[in-house]
């Protein structure tokens, strides 16, 4: 019998891989759902797991088998944090909460102006300011534009530069946020606002950790579950 903390989990999993899929199709990278997982065979974009776990239990030898575990960098994410992946050569990176707010929750006006990035200069930009100075900013192409479940959001100050931003991603029944950038009490206020106004009868959903958790909890996110992000020790 399925609790209401893992229907949670199940539909903030599906969410994640929903958007994990959009960001192949960006990078021409081909990926399937199946009843246990959603996986890509071929490498997929930096900082984006291979597979992703959407029931609890997922059979750990069937899940590895879709994947690519000869080339560097594959990755797993177990989004009930059950999984045994250490015979498969497998250890634990990092571990995370879901977190789920409510739809309706009151929300503080945020003090930018906010946009939801239509054209390719203005992505750019917002890839710019999410990767500050990292090297990466070519992981949001022009291809993002073309997905109409998802939506990038940008804070702009005075000036028009990005401030916040972030990532929303709509599916049936919540819209996921990632990739929040910018002082978290700036960045969650403006996020949340926008996501409101632009589905204001969807709970909110994503996953964090440490002090990332710590900003989502004060700004109204309940933690729903564990999950863990694997590695392959070829790529340790």
């Amino acid at each position: 019998m399925t609790t209401p903390q893992q229907a949670l989990v199940r539909s903030a999993a599906r969410n994640n891989a929903e958007w994990c899929a959009v960001m192949c199709r960006a990078h021409e990278v081909d990926s399937g759902f199946g009843r246990e997982a959603w996986a890509a065979a071929r490498r997929t974009p930096l900082y984006y797991p291979d597979a992703v776990t959407l029931e609890p239990g997922a059979d750990p030898e069937a899940l590895v088998a879709r994947i690519d575990t000869v080339s560097p960098g594959a990755s797993v994410k177990d989004s009930f944090a059950d999984l045994d992946l250490t015979g498969a050569g497998f250890r634990v990176l990092f571990g995370a909460e879901w977190i789920h707010r409510a739809a309706g929750l009151p929300v503080a006006a945020p003090d930018l102006a906010w946009d939801v990035v239509s054209d390719p200069g203005a992505l750019r930009d917002w890839a710019l300011a999410w990767d500050d100075g990292g090297g990466n900013a070519d992981l949001f192409g022009p291809g993002l534009l073309d997905a109409p479940e998802t939506f990038v959001l940008a804070g702009r100050s005075a000036d028009g530069r990005v401030a916040v931003g972030a990532v929303a991603g709509r599916s049936s029944h919540v819209v996921g946020v990632s990739n929040v950038f910018g002082p978290p009490d700036v960045a969650w206020p403006l996020v949340l606002h926008t996501v409101g106004r632009l589905f204001p009868a969807l709970p909110v959903v994503g996953y964090e950790g440490g002090d990332d958790l710590a900003a989502a909890l004060r700004h109204g996110f309940e933690p729903v579950g564990p999950l863990r992000v694997w590695m392959h020790e070829r790529s340790a």
